[in-house]
């Protein structure tokens, strides 16, 4: 008897998925489980744990493929222990497992927990596809090894080879007819959230876009702070895996033969490359995606002001755009791109903190969180990573002025300023209010 285990992270869908596809092929009863985010930086320097919006999409996320799971004769089993490792082998002995398989994950602590499963048990068979990247490794001019410092030379390389084509939904063997020790997902009645997640809706989310004319002026809409079709909103459902990003770029390419392409077109296409090349780059960069110095080895002019962070956080600096963007992030779960390279711009030029601090909170609270494109961006924003300039800092006047000239948006999420940032300068010493 061949028993196998699925292990669901950054691909929550049926179709498109390789990996699941071919480990489904190979065994004779399957066993799924979901395996939250292990980013130890995060839970241990920041300690930071997710956000109700993070908490509300992960949930309706998850209860869409349980439900795709359910069709099949399968079922979501969760995985609550936070010691991974252990928990994953306890389920291999008791069930005894003859093949695992999962989706190549870039961050560096999923990558480390696939290495140390291989290495306790080498007798099992692996199976593992790169289902959340528009190309394999063999379909690249180069090795991962060789990837360039940033992201032009990378497009030009890339950007005119063919994705290949999505495939069709996996056809999955039965669960065990005992499955002891593991914890059924349910779906739970207390997070409740706007923006629906799920395979489902995701295939639902392409097909309205599409509808609409929206990607024929999406280069001229997509630096708004808000509005409607000014983003095409994609991010949450690949971030979660509810679609591939070949899936979309199929999408795309319907779209072009029917209504015609033109440069807004290009540049959802542009938009996918970006994110394709940071997640080769955290497959590259691995633990140094979470180092203060970065890829670079260059250390920031910053540190960790706890006040300034915290006002941050909460939407209290002395700037009403910043704060707006702030408030819009924790009660929702998103902003536009702009809006996150203004608050990070911010964070690390104005404030001076500490770019990773910025990084977990967004990583906490964003519902569209990715590990290569967050942390990637903020090292680029920051001066560490991706950025042949040396980081970007942003003049938050002017950017009110060309995305925000009327206040609309400052109004809409009561972006009020706080005059004084710091109650005590930086050696202690109070200051008198003025």
């Amino acid at each position: 008897m061949k028993v196998g285990l699925y292990l669901f992270e950054n691909d929550c869908r049926l179709s498109d998925n390789p990996a699941l596809t071919t480990l489904a092929s190979q065994v004779d009863t399957l066993i799924c489980i979901y395996i939250p985010n292990t980013n130890l930086w995060t839970a241990r320097k920041a300690q930071c744990s997710p956000s109700f919006a993070v908490e509300c999409y992960r949930n309706q996320t998850l209860n869409v493929l349980h439900q795709s799971l359910v069709s099949q004769q399968q079922k979501l089993y969760m995985l609550h222990d936070t010691a991974q490792l252990r928990a994953l082998a306890e389920i291999i002995h008791a069930q005894q497992v003859t093949h695992i398989g999962r989706a190549v994950h870039p961050g560096f602590d999923e990558q480390k927990l696939w290495g140390k499963l291989q290495d306790i048990f080498p007798h099992i068979h692996y199976v593992s596809a790169h289902s959340s990247t528009l190309f394999e490794p063999e379909s690249l001019p180069i090795e991962v090894s060789e990837l360039p410092p940033s992201f032009t030379p990378f497009r030009k390389m890339v950007e005119d080879i063919e994705p290949r084509l999505p495939i069709a939904t996996a056809q999955l063997p039965p669960r065990p007819k005992q499955v002891s020790g593991l914890t059924e997902f349910k779906v739970s009645s207390s997070y409740s959230i706007k923006v629906a997640g799920g395979e489902a809706q995701a295939q639902q989310q392409l097909k309205q876009y599409f509808e609409t004319d929206a990607a024929l002026t999406y280069k001229e809409t997509r630096n708004a702070l808000f509005g409607k079709h000014f983003s095409t909103r994609f991010s949450p459902i690949l971030a979660s895996g509810a679609v591939s990003p070949k899936q979309i770029k199929q999408a795309l390419d319907q779209f072009e033969q029917q209504r015609g392409a033109n440069e807004s077109t290009y540049w959802i296409w542009f938009e996918l490359l970006w994110r394709e090349y940071f997640h080769w780059y955290a497959l590259k960069h691995q633990h140094t995606l979470f180092c203060f110095s970065g890829v670079n080895a260059k250390t920031p002019k910053t540190s960790f002001y706890p006040e300034r962070f915290l006002k941050w956080c909460q939407g209290r600096t002395p700037s009403a755009l910043v704060n707006a963007i702030m408030h819009e992030l924790t009660k929702t779960g998103w902003i536009s791109n702009r809006a996150r390279q203004i608050a990070a711009s911010y964070f690390v030029n104005e404030l001076q903190l500490d770019w990773r601090y910025g990084a977990a909170f967004f990583e906490q609270h964003l519902i569209d969180y990715d590990v290569a494109v967050n942390w990637g961006n903020w090292q680029y924003i920051a001066g560490v990573g991706a950025d042949p300039r040396g980081g970007r800092h942003f003049n938050i006047t002017k950017q009110q002025s060309l995305f925000d000239p009327d206040g609309e948006y400052i109004k809409l999420w009561q972006g009020e300023a706080t005059p004084q940032l710091d109650s005590h300068d930086h050696v202690g010493w109070p200051l008198e209010d003025k």
